[in-house]
């Protein structure tokens, strides 16, 4: 039926079951566990869980009734522990989630939510855990209906939505309103259609780098140009060090300086450093102008030095779709695919549109889902639970679906 990731204590959750993760011997554990019994009737479910169930092996599941919850069952998961992520941990991870949704199944229930299994005290990273979650339960869902759930309430979570919420809203509203108003009642905007106002963007940086590759080529008068540059650079420096007189508030202002003089004003970049900086830049950029999407992906990341496993955990991109991506230069994954790739290889917003538009995609201003990806890598905020959750608010596709 559906895969949904909400932002909600588990214990508080109207559905016929919720997943616990539990002790392999009859006691109450940390987190979860000790939330769901007091929850339930601390004392109620103890004494059913000792004179029903017993000590249970790690990785197996069983079911309880949800007394005083407002879930008529609870489904515990004896959750695994996290060692070194080779000691198979993952296997037995995936095998929490199929046991508990299969045991759910047998016991026709139609609607379940679960905690993220293992990634509280019991260490597992909580990006690959998420990916380990979606693909066993996407995997069920193609053969079961059911209504899924994954509850997150973790501290480090709440404490982020409480900080995205105003600022996405208000984002929101400054950008995606703003345009969708003047589609809806102009018919176009300023006589082209929104997304090409995102394609100009990018063709506008094409056009820079022709010039520079241009540029670089030694086109004729190539030096004089580059003398009148010098020139023109030593009067912006000596401009400077000069106060700028703000009539209207009657202040006196710092000039605009390059950011290398802001870092160091004691000692500014010259004229040939600047150069050199431009140069190696343009360069390095200019190799990598005809790489396909693929390419481009995989040069950014080892750019970034990250790993590849590092992106598509970060991601939410299944290990598989990753390396038919990475083995394939012709590849063309959706465009969700490719702004949740973008996340997970924490790209800036400039990076993001050169990397979509490899793609055959652009932002545009006025799809809330571009919109609300284009507000989290703006402010640097790269998690995809946190984009998941918002997705979903706003009534949108969610990523894992």
């Amino acid at each position: 039926m559906a895969l949904k990731i909400v932002r909600n204590d588990i214990t508080k959750m109207v559905v016929d079951a919720i997943v616990n993760t539990a002790n392999k011997e009859v006691k109450v554990g940390d987190g979860c566990d000790s939330a769901v019994y007091e929850a339930a009737g601390y004392e109620k479910l103890l004494w059913y869980r000792k004179e029903n169930i017993g000590n249970v092996n790690e990785g197996d599941v069983f079911i309880t009734p949800g007394f005083d919850l407002k879930a008529k069952n609870i489904i515990h998961v004896v959750s695994p522990r996290y060692f070194d992520g080779i000691s198979g941990e993952e296997a037995k991870l995936r095998g929490c989630y199929k046991k508990a949704l299969e045991l759910a199944a047998e016991n026709n229930i139609r609607s379940i939510a679960f905690p993220l299994i293992s990634t509280g005290s019991f260490g597992y990273p909580k990006e690959e855990g998420l990916r380990i979650a979606l693909d066993e339960i996407n995997a069920f869902l193609l053969k079961k209906n059911m209504l899924v759930y994954i509850a997150v309430f973790d501290e480090e979570s709440v404490k982020l939505g409480q900080k995205v919420t105003p600022e996405l809203e208000e984002f929101i509203s400054n950008n995606y309103v703003k345009e969708a108003d003047l589609k809806e009642y102009s018919g176009v905007l300023s006589g082209r259609a929104a997304s090409e106002i995102s394609d100009d963007l990018y063709f506008n940086r094409a056009s820079t780098r022709l010039a520079a590759e241009r540029y670089l080529a030694n086109e004729p008068d190539g030096e004089r140009r580059k003398n009148e540059r010098r020139s023109l650079f030593s009067n912006i420096r000596r401009k400077e060090s000069e106060p700028v007189f703000n009539n209207k508030e009657n202040e006196v202002m710092l000039g605009c300086m390059p950011m290398e003089v802001c870092e160091d004003a004691a000692a500014p970049m010259d004229y040939d450093e600047m150069q050199d900086k431009i140069d190696n830049g343009l360069n390095e950029r200019l190799k990598h102008l005809t790489d396909s999407f693929s390419e481009y992906l995989m040069y950014l990341i080892e750019s970034k030095g990250m790993k590849n496993a590092d992106v598509y955990n970060r991601s939410l991109v299944d290990k598989r779709t990753f390396s038919k991506i990475k083995s394939n230069s012709d590849a063309h994954p959706k465009k969700l695919t490719v702004l949740c790739l973008c996340v997970g290889a924490r790209l800036n917003l400039d990076e993001t549109k050169d990397l979509l538009a490899r793609a055959g995609y652009a932002l545009s201003p006025c799809d809330k889902t571009d919109v609300i990806f284009s507000f989290f890598i703006e402010q640097g905020f790269y998690d995809m639970i946190e984009i998941s959750i918002r997705l979903e608010e706003y009534g949108l596709p969610c990523v894992v679906d």
